[in-house]
C-alpha cells in the first residue's frame, strides 16, 4: 500500500519545490548608447516601457526600486548608458514591472548582487508642533516635477502622498528619508528653495528644511537609520544580443 502513494506523492512534493518563474517581459531591445548627452528620459504605455540613456546603475536603482545611494557597484555602472525597450502584457500588475525588469538585466547583463543593511545618516520626515498645513484633494493620477539650476530648486506635485514625497526628499538629499508623518491621503503643493551650503553674497530662496516647515507643516529629523543596500557582484559592461 505504502508504494502505491509514494510516488505520486514524491512527485507532488518535488514539483512544489520548483522555483516559480521569474516574471519577465515578452520581447525587449537593448541597446548601447554613447551620445555623450546628459539627459535621460522613461516614458511607458499600456504594456510597453522606454528607457533613453539610463546608467546600468540607474537600471539598477529601477529594478530593485531604490535610490542611487543604495547601490555600489564598480564605478563604470555610471559611465555604461543604454536603450532599453521592452514589451509585457497590458494587465500585468505594477508590483511585477520592477521584477520584470531584474529578469532581463540577469538574463542580458549577467547581473548578480546581494543584499546588506547598515546604519547610515539619515532623516525622519515629522509633523511640527504648530500641525500638518494642507488640505487633501481628491487622489488621481499623481505627478511631482522638480526643476533647478544649481542654485534655487522649484518642485511641483499633484495629488502626491507624503510618502511619495518623502521619497524625493530622500532623492534631493542623497540619504535615506523615513515618513514618519502617518499622513494619509493626496495633496497638491508648491515648493520653491535654495541650497543650504548657499553663500550670503548669493541671491537665492529659503533654504529646503525652512520651506517645509512653513508650507507644510513638516520637519527633518537627523537620525541613524538602518539602509538596504543593493551591492553589485557581478555585472557585463556589453548586454548579450536581443
Amino acid at each position: 500500500m505504502q508504494r502505491a502513494w509514494f510516488l505520486p506523492a514524491l512527485v507532488a512534493v518535488l514539483c512544489a519545490q520548483e522555483p516559480a518563474p521569474h516574471p519577465s517581459y515578452d520581447a525587449a531591445s537593448i541597446k548601447i548608447n554613447n551620445s555623450g548627452s546628459g539627459s535621460s528620459s522613461s516614458n511607458g504605455t499600456r504594456g510597453q516601457i522606454m528607457m533613453v540613456n539610463l546608467s546600468l546603475k540607474r537600471l539598477i536603482e529601477r529594478a530593485y526600486d531604490v535610490k542611487p545611494f543604495q547601490v555600489t557597484g564598480p564605478d563604470w555602472l555610471e559611465g555604461a548608458h543604454f536603450d532599453v525597450a521592452a514589451k509585457y502584457p497590458p494587465d500585468t500588475p505594477e508590483t511585477e514591472h520592477a521584477a520584470m525588469l531584474r529578469t532581463l538585466l540577469e538574463e542580458r547583463f549577467k547581473l548578480q548582487v546581494h543584499r546588506e543593511t547598515k546604519e547610515l545618516p539619515g532623516y525622519a520626515l515629522m509633523v511640527t508642533r504648530g500641525g500638518f498645513k494642507l488640505k487633501p484633494v481628491e487622489a488621481g493620477r499623481s505627478s511631482s516635477n522638480s526643476n533647478g539650476d544649481g542654485m534655487i530648486t522649484t518642485y511641483k506635485a499633484t495629488q502626491l502622498r507624503i510618502a511619495q514625497f518623502a521619497d524625493y526628499l530622500a532623492r534631493y538629499l542623497g540619504q535615506t528619508v523615513i515618513d514618519k508623518t502617518g499622513i494619509e491621503g493626496t495633496y497638491d503643493f508648491n515648493l520653491r528653495f535654495g541650497r543650504e551650503d548657499t553663500p550670503a553674497d548669493v541671491e537665492t530662496a529659503p533654504p529646503l528644511t525652512s520651506v517645509i516647515q512653513e508650507v507644510l507643516g513638516l520637519r527633518l529629523q537627523a537620525q541613524k537609520v538602518p539602509v538596504a543596500i543593493i551591492v553589485v557582484d557581478r555585472a557585463e559592461r556589453v548586454p548579450i544580443e536581443n
